[in-house]
């Protein structure tokens, strides 16, 4: 049953019409052998398909796949592990997309405070650890006995010495509270604006400016951990080059497909449930309409409730 929602929710839904359309756009799996010059979803498990791969044809993979937690996802639900059972489960993810990458590829995998040790021990045995992303979540209830969970982290990872990164391309704009001057009175490493005085920065590896997808959005969706779109493009932005081919294995409602999409990248997106995979078709028909991503104008990454 259709869950009742305000006329001002914007929370893209799938209509019978819409499974019916979309259905017969999503790739066949025994189309993946050639999956080099594809772009598109399929709907299938990930693992098991892994070995129909070409090798050495992505450029970044996005790994975003279940945390380490009780959680249920569409009608599949997973429990959480030992650490050691999920490094273990995790160490085979990795490992059965490993030989899809391109010697340059990067790879970002995302994970809670939990899962941030697996991820660690894993990727640290198959490729060089870089960095880790630490991005604030404020979303979710308060814990009475804990402090709340309120962070996520993206590890970045390459496969090699020679990867691409383009910091130009994710910069962040910055207020600037406390302007200095030269002495003929003229800004200092910042500029003036009608809206207030600002500074572009290179990114860094803590971002504060991600708002989790909510019901006013137009790219909300019912999937329970929806990575924004915003997100997803600074990832994208810097990793990779326009034409690239971006994996993303376990790619939910899609938006590492989407925002590929509208960043002239190539996508090949793995999704197990079959609405979230027609979710994301449905997405990816909207961003012909609506090509932008919000939070990023003029080449610039904006503060969060900017507006822009």
């Amino acid at each position: 049953m259709e869950k009742s929602r305000s006329p001002r929710n914007k929370t893209l839904q799938l209509t019978p019409e819409d499974r019916q359309r979309l259905s017969s756009q999503l790739i066949s799996p025994t189309a993946l052998q050639a999956a080099d010059g594809l772009s598109g979803v399929v709907c299938g498990d990930s693992l098991q398909l892994a070995g129909d791969f070409p090798l050495g044809f992505v450029d970044l993979l996005i790994l975003d796949p279940p945390y380490n937690l009780n959680r249920k996802f569409g009608s599949r639900s997973y429990r959480k592990q030992p650490i050691e059972a999920y490094s273990e489960w995790l160490d085979q993810v990795l490992g059965a997309f490993l030989p899809a990458l391109k010697p340059n590829a990067s790879v970002y995998i995302c994970g809670d405070w939990l899962t941030s040790v697996s991820i660690f021990e894993v990727a640290n045995r198959h490729l060089i650890v870089r960095n880790r992303i630490t991005w604030e979540r404020e979303k979710g209830r308060g814990a009475k006995r804990n402090w709340k969970n309120n962070a996520e982290d993206i590890w970045f990872c390459t496969v090699g010495s020679e990867y691409t990164f383009n910091p130009d391309d994710v910069r962040h704009r910055r207020p600037v509270i406390a302007p200095y001057r030269n002495r003929q009175g003229q800004p200092k490493d910042w500029q003036e604006s009608n809206t207030g005085n600002f500074r572009d920065t290179h990114a860094s590896n803590l971002w504060t400016d991600i708002s989790i997808p909510f019901w006013s959005m137009p790219e909300n969706t019912d999937h329970p951990t929806q990575k924004s779109e915003k997100l997803i493009a600074k990832l994208i932005l810097a990793s990779s080059k326009k034409g690239d081919l971006v994996l993303d294995p376990f790619s939910g409602s899609g938006s590492s497909c989407v925002v590929a999409k509208k960043l002239n990248r190539r996508f090949l997106g793995i999704e197990l449930d079959q609405d979230f995979a027609l979710l994301t078709l449905k997405r990816l028909e909207m961003a012909e309409e609506r090509p932008g991503i919000q939070g990023y104008f003029e080449r610039v990454f904006w503060p969060r409730n900017s507006g822009k």
